[in-house]
């Protein structure tokens, strides 16, 4: 009886320290969740903190700012049909020429000079080139031919420096030449003095009337 009730005591100790060694492992346990709880805790707090510093960095700003402002140069072509009053034509027929005999009574072999005279108006700030062309013609012109030089002076009495367009028909011929602005530019360019030259031929028709437009077109450079 005494061997069996020590094996019944020791059985009841077995199970009264395995009932303490669980009860120590539940509290282990809840220990251990209220501090992960504290530290999740601190965690989430410090994430808070980064983001209101992340929030105050963002409030530092600063701007620039810059601009640009633009104006168009000038460019104004002039003519002129006396070599001292100059002004715009831009339109077709433009300034009628100041031909040396009357155009208007030719016969075989009569030769007609007019001259004429281009330059660059004041305050155009770019030099230009000008191509001469006959963009229009009207009535009867046949036998008439025309030659245009460029001239050291204003008129026709001088020798030519270059022909631009030689012997041509009226309704033909094309040529060039540069021009250059004024320097300073509120002073006008230097002209460039022209002769037109039209000679009536043997096939000169009686009682015909045409006329001719030169058209001088500038194109900056």
């Amino acid at each position: 009886m005494e061997q069996g009730g020590l094996t019944m005591g020791t059985h009841v100790l077995d199970q009264i320290d395995t009932t303490t060694r669980t009860d120590q492992a539940d509290a282990d346990r809840a220990a251990r969740g209220r501090r992960s709880r504290r530290i999740r805790a601190l965690l989430a707090g410090g994430l808070v903190l980064g983001i209101g510093a992340a929030v105050t960095l963002a409030a530092w700003t600063d701007n620039e700012f810059a601009t640009g402002s633009f104006t168009a140069s000038r460019f104004d072509l002039q003519g002129s049909t006396d070599g001292t009053a100059y002004s715009d034509h831009a339109t077709s027929p433009g300034a009628p020429l100041t031909f040396t005999l009357d155009p208007s009574s030719l016969a075989p072999g009569d030769v007609v000079t007019a001259p004429f005279a281009v330059r660059l108006a004041a305050n155009t700030s770019e030099n230009a080139t000008v191509a001469v062309s006959v963009p229009s013609t009207t009535g009867t012109l046949t036998g008439l031919t025309y030659k245009l030089d460029r001239m050291p002076a204003w008129g026709c009495g001088g020798t030519p420096t270059s022909t631009l367009i030689a012997s041509s028909a009226m309704n033909a011929g094309t040529g060039s030449f540069t021009l250059a602005q004024g320097a300073p530019t509120t002073s006008a360019g230097t002209p460039v003095f022209l002769c037109f030259t039209v000679t009536a031929g043997p096939t000169l028709t009686q009682g015909q009337t045409g006329s001719v437009v030169w058209q001088f077109a500038a194109q900056s450079t």
